[in-house]
C-alpha cells in the first residue's frame, strides 16, 4: 500500500511547485500601471474632458470601455467617439483585445473575497462576495436580503484574515430601509469602532430609476477618491417595476434594465469593486409545476 501512495505523493508535490513557480514568475512580472488623465487621451481637450466627467465618464478605462453610441451621445459623433476610445484603448494596453490564458491568469489573481459573515453561505459562494463581479441576492419580502447587505458593509471593513478588504463600502438605498443602528451593532460584535464603520460607509438614497442610474455613475467619483471595494444596490429593480408598469411597457423597463446591469457589471470590472444587487421574488402565474417563484424583472 506504501508503495501505490508514494508516486501520487510525489506528482502532487511537483504539481505544487510547478504552481509556486508559476505564481512568482507572474508576480516577478508585475509592473505599476502608468496613470493618464483623460486630457491624454489624443482628441479630447479640456472641454471635451469636462463633458466626460459630467456624463459619468471619470477614468480611462470608462472611456477605453464605453460603446460608440453612448460615447458619441456626448460628444456628438460617432467617428470621433470611435477615435477616442481607441485612442483610450491605446494608452492602457497598446490597443490590445487578445491576451495569453497566462496573461488572464495573472489577471484573476487580483479578484478579491469578502466574507459574507456566514460560513455556510461564503461555502456556497466558494469564498465570498467576489470582486470585478455582480453578485445578486434574491428572496421574498423579509428573506434577510437588506440584513446580508448591512453585515457586508461592516465585513469589508475588517482586515484580510478576517474576512474583509479594509476597506469601505457604498450603499445606494432604493426603498428606504437602510438603517446606520444596525451598521453600528453589526460593527461593535465584529470588534469595529462604531464611529469609525459609519464613516466608511457612504450612503446615498435613490428616488428614481434615472436617480439611481445616476448615482452608479456618481460612485466612479467616489471610489477615486476613497478605497471603496464594495457597491451595494438595495434593491435593483424596485423603481423600474414602479415607473414602468404593464405589459406595454415591458420592453422598455427591460432595456433600461439592461443598460443599468451593464453599468454595474462595468463598474465592477473597471474598478475591481464586488457589486451587491438585491431583487425580490414574484410569482409567475404560467407556472404549473415545480417552483413558480423567479426574480423580479426576469433573470
Amino acid at each position: 500500500m506504501s508503495k501505490s501512495r508514494a508516486p501520487r505523493r510525489r506528482i502532487s508535490e511537483q504539481e505544487d511547485e510547478f504552481e509556486e513557480e508559476l505564481i512568482r514568475k507572474l508576480s516577478s512580472e508585475e509592473r505599476p500601471a502608468p496613470q493618464f488623465d483623460l486630457e491624454d487621451i489624443e482628441g479630447v481637450g479640456r472641454i471635451t474632458a469636462e463633458k466626460l466627467r459630467k456624463s459619468g465618464y471619470v477614468t480611462l478605462k470608462d472611456v477605453a470601455f464605453a460603446s460608440v453610441r453612448e460615447l458619441a451621445e456626448v460628444i456628438g459623433s460617432e467617428e470621433r467617439a470611435k477615435s477616442i476610445i481607441l485612442s483610450a484603448q491605446k494608452l492602457l494596453g497598446g490597443g490590445r483585445h487578445f491576451i495569453t490564458a497566462k496573461e488572464y491568469y495573472e489577471q484573476r489573481r487580483g479578484i478579491s473575497y469578502i466574507s459574507t459573515g456566514c460560513r455556510a453561505l461564503d461555502e456556497l459562494l466558494e469564498g465570498g462576495v467576489e470582486t470585478k463581479a455582480v453578485t445578486e441576492f434574491i428572496g421574498e419580502f423579509g428573506a434577510g436580503k437588506t440584513q446580508l447587505c448591512h453585515q457586508l458593509c461592516v465585513m469589508v471593513q475588517l482586515p484580510p484574515e478576517k474576512g474583509g478588504l479594509s476597506a469601505g463600502a457604498i450603499y445606494i438605498d432604493t426603498e428606504g430601509t437602510f438603517r446606520p443602528e444596525r451598521i453600528i451593532q453589526i460593527a461593535r460584535h465584529r470588534g469595529l469602532d462604531p464611529e469609525e464603520a459609519l464613516q466608511n460607509v457612504i450612503y446615498a438614497r435613490a428616488y428614481n430609476s434615472d436617480h439611481q442610474m445616476l448615482l452608479v455613475d456618481e460612485a466612479k467619483k467616489v471610489i477615486e477618491e476613497r478605497p471603496i471595494r464594495l457597491v451595494v444596490v438595495d434593491s435593483l429593480v424596485s423603481h423600474f417595476r414602479a415607473e414602468y408598469p404593464g405589459r406595454e411597457l415591458l420592453a422598455t423597463r427591460q432595456q433600461k434594465l439592461n443598460r443599468h446591469v451593464h453599468q454595474l457589471l462595468s463598474l465592477a470590472d473597471i474598478y475591481d469593486v464586488a457589486v451587491v444587487v438585491t431583487n425580490q421574488v414574484v410569482a409567475s402565474p404560467d407556472v404549473f409545476w415545480g417552483n413558480p417563484l423567479k426574480p423580479a424583472g426576469g433573470n
